[in-house]
């Protein structure tokens, strides 16, 4: 049996972003989840029913500790000679590569997810397309999560390797029996949303500049000046070490009484039912995983122009796509979607469908099972 090394920075993705999907691939190869252990990686292990590696590893850029990690891989790959390590968070595809090269493993499998060179600018976005062009060219096989991050790496000539989105992209696919209205669900939805009848957007996620967290609360601050029936209902933490949102911000968040602050929440779909819309107004992302979910959980959106949305969301149909950075494009996407709620109501109609016809998780796990096998 293949041994395979699936390798995050954190823990954290291996318990979020691959839920089940190490159980699955265990039916067929010999797993092991390897990353930094921030309290959750013995969780990882018993849920998948894999076994898993604490390998420290900082997200940031660190010299010395990224050495003290890449030596402690190239440890780990000579004791477990894995036949294929796959990776997929920035700084563990980078040490993760370059160690399984040293090492000579066989098949070296880069997922490229988010690219955060997009947002950056001067010598941070040279040093970050640099260890990019690192990752890929010490990869035996770079896979795109979606076509839009393929393009961006051909257009910045990052990599020329031949490259292929696994079914229909995205990292995990969306569990449509987890992400469903069920009884149990309705119920926490109606807790959530209490006697409260307005019409209310939602925003889960990482509560950083580059989600577009600024023009959220310049747009709808804009929006409920005009009206007195709307409500934003923001779900996550905010992050104050990398990218953090400015003060007056938090403060304008903070003093609103039609901003709802959930903090970071487990289980997102109460939040999502109890809502009308889902906005995810980033900079950037590789696939937005909250898109799928918001679909499946029969809501609109209302995105960017950014890398993934566009393979998600059919303009007018499921969403709409907005450009990045503009509160007033924002402004108006919200107003038209509060306004004119029969096509609301109809674009949410077939959004559950239109994700599950796709992103269905069964078939993501199928196709990558028949993609390691055709190494």
């Amino acid at each position: 049996m293949l041994k395979l090394l699936r390798l995050t920075t954190a823990d954290i993705s291996l318990n979020g972003l691959l839920k089940g999907q190490l159980r699955h691939l265990s039916q067929y190869f010999e797993v092991v989840g390897v990353a930094s252990d921030t309290g959750v990686l013995q969780q990882v292990a018993e849920r998948e029913g894999v076994r898993t590696v604490n390998l420290p590893m900082h997200r940031e850029i660190s010299l010395w500790a990224d050495c003290k990690s890449l030596w402690a891989m190239i440890k780990l790959f000579r004791r477990e000679r894995p036949d294929i390590v796959h990776s997929n968070t920035p700084k563990a595809s980078l040490l993760g590569m370059v160690a399984a090269m040293l090492c000579g493993v066989p098949h070296r499998i880069y997922l490229v997810t988010g690219l955060r060179f997009e947002t950056t600018h001067g010598i941070l976005r040279f040093i970050l397309k640099t260890m990019e062009r690192i990752t890929c060219l010490c990869a035996t096989k770079v896979i795109p999560e979606g076509d839009g991050v393929k393009a961006t790496l051909l257009r910045e000539r990052i990599t020329r390797k031949p490259m292929q989105k696994i079914l229909n992209g995205n990292i995990n696919g969306i569990d449509l029996t987890w992400f469903d209205r069920t009884e149990e669900v309705m119920d926490k939805a109606a807790d959530v949303r209490g006697e409260n009848t307005d019409f209310t957007f939602v925003f889960i996620g990482r509560m950083v500049r580059d989600k577009g967290i600024n023009e959220l609360v310049e747009a709808f601050d804009r929006l409920s000046q005009e009206r007195a029936d709307v409500r934003l209902r923001l779900v996550g933490r905010f992050e104050d070490e990398v990218d953090p949102v400015p003060a007056q911000t938090k403060e304008r968040i903070e003093q609103s009484e039609k901003i709802v602050f959930e903090g970071y929440q487990s289980d997102v779909r109460p939040y999502l039912v109890a809502s009308d819309v889902l906005i995810l107004p980033s900079y950037r992302e590789g696939f937005p995983n909250v898109i799928l979910q918001a679909g499946a959980m029969d809501l609109p959106v209302i995105v960017t122009d950014i890398n993934g949305s566009d393979e998600v969301v059919e303009p007018g149909v499921n969403g709409v796509i907005i450009p990045k950075k503009s509160a007033d494009a924002l402004y108006c996407a919200m107003k038209d979607m509060v306004s004119d709620r029969e096509h609301t109501a109809q674009m949410a109609s077939v959004a559950r469908e239109m994700v599950a016809s796709r992103f269905d998780q069964r078939e993501l796990w199928r196709a990558m099972v028949e993609m390691y096998n055709g190494l």
